[in-house]
């Protein structure tokens, strides 16, 4: 699959924007996207899908204004209607409410909420931005699955660590809390047998004396 990369505004931070050659790598960002990208597209016309991938622990609506912008206008020039009209609606969503059913075409996705799917006006060609973003433009032809797989483990080892140090925590906490059970019913038990000890050297004292009576 070849995929282009950008990079967004500098001043914005470390952000890559990214889409596929065609239909067909469409098709394979749409099925190995991660958690923390978030898809453009022009509406209503045909266009490229363009992605930004997102910080980890960053939400859809983080996204920096310029960044936005970018990512805006690039998915305008990367449509071949839209690109030549002015006041085009971008809409943006995460990767995660991309809906794709049997029966659509290669390339066309759905929305599993709408109510998730934001529009942004376009009102024309800003050549600044567009020559900027294609000053940065980077082509490879990366293996998405094996990317999500290599991210999938990573994250599956992360909560197996997490996991891990969870578990060596209770069994912390319970060792203690039974050590300091031991501690109470210790310190139980030496008052109940001093008790016990002394009344029993009571008692039996007292049955030797009155065995000697009983002698005598």
């Amino acid at each position: 699959a070849m995929v282009f990369y950008f990079k967004a505004r500098p001043d914005a931070g470390d952000y890559t924007i990214f889409m596929g050659l065609d239909k067909f790598e469409n098709e394979e960002l749409i099925k190995y996207g991660f958690p923390e990208d978030v898809w453009f597209h022009v509406d209503k016309m045909s266009s490229a899908h363009v992605y930004l991938r997102l910080h980890k622990g960053q939400g859809f609506d983080d996204i920096n204004e310029g960044v936005l912008e970018d990512c805006a206008q690039l998915v305008k020039a990367n449509s071949i209607q839209g690109n030549k009209v002015n006041n085009v609606d971008v809409v943006y969503t995460p990767w995660s409410n991309l809906k794709k059913t049997a029966s659509m075409d290669v390339g066309q996705v759905g929305f599993h909420n709408s109510k998730m799917v934001r529009t942004i006006r376009v009102e024309k060609r800003v050549n600044d931005i567009v020559n900027r973003l294609n000053k940065t433009k980077v082509e490879r032809t990366p293996d998405l699955r094996a990317e999500r797989e290599a991210v999938n483990a990573a994250e599956r080892a992360e909560r197996k660590q997490h996991l891990r140090e969870k578990k060596k925590r209770e069994e912390i906490e319970r060792l203690e809390k039974e050590r300091q059970a031991e501690m109470r019913s210790y310190k139980g038990l030496m008052v109940t047998d001093k008790m016990t000890s002394n009344k029993d050297i009571a008692s039996s004292n007292k049955s030797l004396q009155e065995l000697e009576d009983d002698f005598m």
